[in-house]
């Protein structure tokens, strides 16, 4: 078995298995990266997401989280099924949960290839990662040649733009290792800045999660901190503004041909006054198997019933 025969068979395996993006990058702890999450996190950027500290050693340094690992493999697959509708009296749910949880999407496909993988290869060990694991996904993806992380701290990608989930397999096994991606093609674009109306973003590249209108519809229990209650831009989960405004995205997204991502019946331009109708036993049945169970059914009434309040005060 030679490095560029079981590389070239993975890329294959995993092009089959639909994934739209995939590189391959040594497991060495990139103390930059490190430097960058430390700080993000004692500045508090990460706001009630504790659990980001917790496994802060893990997620900024692989050894500490597979200590076997000598490859990286990051895989992108595109979710992108047309933007949001400038309706004011729709309830505006993010993209990427407009389908199927993306989790065990994901997942389900890594397991299948990291399977493919030790069926050909039974002595290579190895793990199969997605968003819930400590590991700086984007991070990697751009070490492993898949792209850049843009100003609105997306992986940014030339032919996807940065509609792509992310997920990685690592391995105990040197492969051959992609390019990293170097260029920062942002350039002095600074529209996904200019754009966010709750200025989540206090610098480039860096954004504060507590300002964030998807922390804020999705992570953030109770009530809303008064001053972003009239700032959901018409958001009841999740927010694609940055990304909407992102001229990579505009000229290069191309639609996502997984079913499972296919956005639900009536999700897209459901009306305001038919959201706050919502029941619980409604919830459950709309989105099983959805991401938007994240938020539970309490917290997406909460969003509900602020972007009613604000449309009442501001009917026009």
């Amino acid at each position: 078995m030679s490095t560029i025969e079981l590389s070239q068979f993975i890329r294959e395996s995993a092009q089959n298995l639909g994934f739209s993006k995939f590189g391959i990058a040594p497991a060495k702890t990139d103390h930059q990266s490190t430097i960058r999450l430390n700080s993000w996190l004692q500045k508090g950027y990460h706001s009630t997401m504790y659990w980001l500290e917790k496994r802060a050693d893990e997620r900024g340094d692989i050894s500490k989280y597979y200590p076997e690992a000598k490859s990286v493999i990051s895989l992108g697959l595109n979710y992108f099924t047309g933007n949001t509708t400038p309706d004011s009296n729709v309830g505006k749910i993010s993209n990427y949960a407009w389908g199927d949880d993306y989790h065990d999407v994901i997942k389900s496909r890594l397991y299948q290839l990291l399977g493919e993988i030790k069926t050909k290869y039974p002595k290579i060990n190895g793990i199969a990662c997605v968003d819930t694991s400590p590991i700086m996904e984007k991070d990697w993806a751009q070490k492993a040649g898949i792209g850049w992380i843009g100003k609105h701290t997306n992986i940014i990608t030339r032919d996807y733009g940065s509609w792509l989930f992310l997920g990685e397999i690592l391995l105990d096994v040197e492969l051959e290792f992609d390019k990293p991606f170097d260029d920062d093609l942002c350039g002095s674009c600074t529209a996904c800045l200019d754009a966010c109306p709750t200025n989540a973003f206090p610098e480039p590249y860096v954004l504060d999660a507590s300002k964030c209108i998807s922390y804020l519809t999705i992570e953030h229990r109770g009530d809303l901190p008064t001053e972003f209650e009239d700032k959901l831009s018409g958001w009841i989960f999740g927010c694609d503004i940055c990304q909407e405004v992102c001229p990579w995205n505009i000229t290069f997204s191309q639609l996502s041909t997984e079913n499972s991502f296919q956005p639900r019946e009536n999700l897209k331009e459901r009306k305001l006054e038919k959201w706050e109708k919502l029941t619980e036993e409604e919830f459950r049945i709309l989105f099983k198997k959805s991401a938007v169970k994240r938020t539970k059914f309490v917290g997406l009434k909460r969003n509900i019933a602020l972007l009613e309040k604000n449309s009442s005060k501001n009917p026009n």
